[in-house]
């Protein structure tokens, strides 16, 4: 298992998740609710920020690895479901969104993992769709966890509801797209 910059960015991702969950358990004579939403937040959008930086300076700095490619996915899905989960708890998502979000990541790596298998992992590998809803994932749920108002008119709590409905649909194609992409190869292989 090879070690560089990139991939401690992403195992740092991965730190962060306990972070965020513990940051609601604190009790609120340590920090108020709002001081909680706002540390959430910050630590999911420093984690969303070294997503994009790891990639870029694994390209950058010649430090690309099949170890890199695979960790940095599963570090965004575990941290996307860890959020989830604790604005589902803190009744400030729907379950329908957790649901679709959750059981897309799950479908779509037994996808790609199966497909592989069959020699045809290049069919369902990561397409624009994909990276649009990893993108709209990633601006709404901070927006959620803030759950104040901004600037004394940005609802964080609304437009966080909007841009995540968003973010499932964008999550509903991007499967669709990606089960689509797998049918030719998967009728032929289905025993």
């Amino acid at each position: 298992m090879p070690f560089n910059l990139p991939i401690a960015l992403t195992w740092l991702r991965v730190a962060a998740i306990p972070l965020l969950v513990a940051i609601f358990y604190l009790p609120n004579s340590w920090l108020t609710p709002f001081e909680k939403n706002l540390i959430a937040a910050i630590i999911f959008i420093s984690a969303a920020i070294t997503d994009w930086l790891d990639g870029f300076l694994a390209r950058r700095l010649k430090q690309e690895s099949a170890f890199g490619q695979f960790l940095d996915p599963v570090a965004d899905k575990l941290i996307v479901a860890a959020a989830l989960l604790v604005l589902l708890n803190m009744d400030r998502v729907q379950v329908w969104v957790a649901l679709i979000i959750i059981g897309r990541e799950i479908t779509i790596s037994a996808l790609r993992e199966w497909m592989a298998l069959l020699g045809a992992g290049k069919s369902v590998a990561v397409h624009m769709v994909g990276k649009l809803k990893t993108t709209a994932q990633l601006v709404a749920i901070p927006f959620l966890l803030l759950n104040d108002t901004l600037f004394g008119w940005l609802n964080c709590a609304q437009l966080g509801t909007w841009l995540i409905w968003i973010a499932s649909f964008l999550t509903l194609w991007s499967m669709f797209y990606y089960m689509k992409k797998a049918l030719p190869q998967l009728v032929g292989k289905i025993d």
